[in-house]
C-alpha cells in the first residue's frame, strides 16, 4: 500500500519531468506540475490525464512557485537552469527534500559528452543554492520516453545519493513505490558527478543499438 505524497515537479513540461509526474501519479501520489508558464503546465497536465484516462491521475498544474509548495520537490529543468530555478525558490524549498534529476550533457557530433558544472555536479550546485534544503540526486538513468509510457513498467535500478540520510530515505521510498524500480543508496552527494556523467554512456548505447537502455545491478539483495 503506497502512502500518498504531495510532490511538486519543477520544469515538468519536458519529457523527463512530465514522464516522472505521470509515473508518480499512477503510483498513487498527488503531483503538481510546475513550469515557468502556468498555461503550459495546464496543457501538459491535460495531455497526460487525457492520454491515460484509466489511471485516474491526480495531477495539478501551476507555475514553479506553486509546485515548490509541495511536500517533496523534484527539479526536472534543463541542467543549466537547475540551480537558478532552485535559488529563485530558496524560501519555499527551505527544509524540504529536493530531488535533482538533471544531467549536464552536450552532443559533440555523433557522441554525447558529459560536462562538469560548478561544484562537480548539477545536484551539488543545487545543494549550494539551497543550503537549508536536503538535496538528493536520483533518476538520472531512466529513459524519459519509457518513464512516461504508463502501459509498460520501467525495470531499472535507481541510484540515489545525498549528504542527508532523510533525503535518501524519502527519495528511495518514492522510487520503490513505482513498480519494477529499485532504489539503491549510492552514498554522499559527491557521487552525483560520476552518476550524472554516466548518463552520456547510456545515451550513446541507445543511439548505437537503437534501444532505451536502463541500469540493473547484479549481486545486490535488499
Amino acid at each position: 500500500m503506497v502512502t500518498p505524497v504531495h510532490i511538486g515537479v519543477l520544469g515538468a513540461t519536458g519529457p523527463a519531468g512530465s514522464g516522472l509526474a505521470a509515473r508518480l501519479a499512477a503510483s498513487g501520489h498527488e503531483v503538481i506540475i510546475g513550469s515557468r508558464s502556468h498555461e503550459r503546465a495546464v496543457e501538459v497536465r491535460d495531455e497526460l490525464v487525457g492520454r491515460w484516462p484509466d489511471h485516474a491521475l491526480v495531477i495539478e498544474a501551476g507555475d514553479n512557485q506553486a509546485a515548490a509548495g509541495a511536500e517533496v520537490v523534484v527539479i526536472a529543468t534543463p541542467w543549466d537552469g537547475a540551480s537558478t530555478t532552485a535559488a529563485s525558490l530558496v524560501e519555499q524549498l527551505d527544509g524540504k527534500v529536493v530531488i535533482c534529476m538533471a544531467n549536464a550533457l552536450t552532443r559533440m557530433g555523433k557522441e554525447f559528452q558529459p560536462l562538469v558544472p560548478p561544484r562537480g555536479s548539477v545536484a551539488g550546485n543545487v545543494q549550494a543554492a539551497l543550503p537549508g534544503s536536503r538535496v538528493a540526486a536520483a533518476m538520472h538513468h531512466i529513459p524519459a520516453k519509457e518513464l512516461g509510457d504508463l502501459s509498460h513498467p520501467v525495470e531499472s535500478d535507481v541510484l540515489v545519493c545525498s549528504d542527508h540520510a532523510s533525503a535518501t530515505d524519502v527519495t528511495s521510498e518514492l522510487i520503490d513505490s513505482m513498480p519494477d524500480m529499485r532504489a539503491l543508496d549510492a552514498g554522499s552527494l559527491a557521487l552525483a558527478a560520476p552518476i550524472e556523467a554516466f548518463t552520456a554512456v547510456l545515451l550513446q548505447l541507445n543511439v548505437r543499438y537503437k534501444t532505451r537502455a536502463a541500469v540493473k545491478f547484479t549481486g545486490i539483495t535488499r
